[in-house]
């Protein structure tokens, strides 16, 4: 579980996501919250987590649990010198 939230909190998930997990049925699901929490009901579903350019496609496993989508989903380009 994330140490920035307080566990007696629960984990954070917005709403509309949580209603879009509840009705999914083997579909990639649109994140934008990068803040948002996986839990239990995520596992085995296949989510797209926006970036800021694209989506990035995931499929949750049991060891991702607590953990936050953003994590998945790079938003930065690795710096390169040009030489």
């Amino acid at each position: 579980m994330s140490k920035s939230r307080s566990s007696w909190k629960g984990p954070l998930i917005k709403n509309t996501t949580l209603v879009k997990i509840k009705a999914s049925k083997n579909l990639y699901i649109k994140i934008f919250t990068r803040n948002s929490s996986l839990t239990p009901l995520c596992v085995g579903l296949k989510f797209l987590i926006y970036n800021g350019k694209s989506f990035s496609p995931l499929i949750v496993t049991s060891n991702m649990i607590g953990l936050k989508f953003g994590e998945f989903s790079f938003n930065k380009k690795k710096f390169k010198f040009n030489k």
